[in-house]
């Protein structure tokens, strides 16, 4: 992996590699008041569509937080961390409802962490448009 700053378009297979291994990672989200919320999550990151993808429950707090900003999305980060590596994706967070889509970040997910996520139907997707990739490791 490189360091620090990483093109989130085209990041290397250093980088990828580290997406791609079974990770728990954390989300950072902002409350209405302005302070952090950090959850760990699971995440998948698709560099070509330059996206980031957290499947959760509709009625989450992390939900709820990326839909209070808005329209023009929600400022958030996640982050990995093994050891002295650590891989950080920053960009616009969504929530995004259509089926589709959330099959998709649940397949995603399933390869990731090797397990299919029970049933939910009220589950969603935090897509993160990926303006800034940074790592080191």
């Amino acid at each position: 992996m490189t360091r620090h700053s990483v093109d989130p378009a085209s990041p290397g297979e250093p980088y990828l590699a580290f997406w791609r291994e079974r990770h728990l990672c954390t989300l950072t989200t902002l409350r209405p008041d302005g302070s952090p919320h950090v959850v760990p999550v699971g995440v998948t990151y698709d560099p070509g569509a330059r996206l980031a993808r957290v499947i959760t429950n509709g009625t989450s707090a992390k939900a709820c937080h990326v839909r209070a900003a808005g329209p023009e999305g929600a400022r958030v980060a996640v982050c990995q961390v093994d050891g002295r590596r650590w891989a950080t994706l920053e960009g616009r967070a969504y929530v995004r409802t259509d089926r589709e889509r959330v099959a998709e970040a649940e397949r995603r997910y399933a390869q990731r962490y090797e397990r299919t996520p029970s049933p939910n139907p009220a589950r969603v997707v935090i897509e993160i448009e990926v303006e800034r990739a940074l790592g080191h490791g």
